[in-house]
């Protein structure tokens, strides 16, 4: 359940990213209107406000798929069965005694 929440919430955000990219400023508007031709907004596929409705549209619905999928994954990690300390979950190994001195050196008096 986790993995499936954790993929859907990356591609939501890859696409959220690249449709903020794609989306104009308000202010690239006003400049295009006096570079010559008016635009040309009026001849664009979406028409002349409907790419701007539909892509702002989109990534608010981009946005509240990531917003729920953000705190499905907060609930998720919250509700991890915890049995226990770190500290507990530690093995540890008893070290040996054994000290074994090499037969070359000479005992030290």
């Amino acid at each position: 359940m986790d993995a499936i929440v954790l993929v859907i919430h990356i591609v939501v955000s890859l696409f959220l990213i690249g449709l903020v990219l794609i989306q104009h400023g308000k202010g690239a508007d006003a400049g295009a209107a006096f570079a010559g031709g008016g635009g040309g907004a009026s001849g664009s596929l979406f028409g002349s406000q409907g790419s701007a409705s539909f892509l702002s549209r989109s990534s608010a619905i981009l946005a509240t798929i990531f917003f729920v999928t953000s705190l499905t994954l907060a609930y998720l990690a919250g509700n991890v069965d915890r049995s226990g300390t770190v500290t507990n979950s530690v093995v540890t190994e008893e070290p040996t005694n054994t000290q074994e001195t090499p037969a070359d050196l000479p005992e030290i008096p």
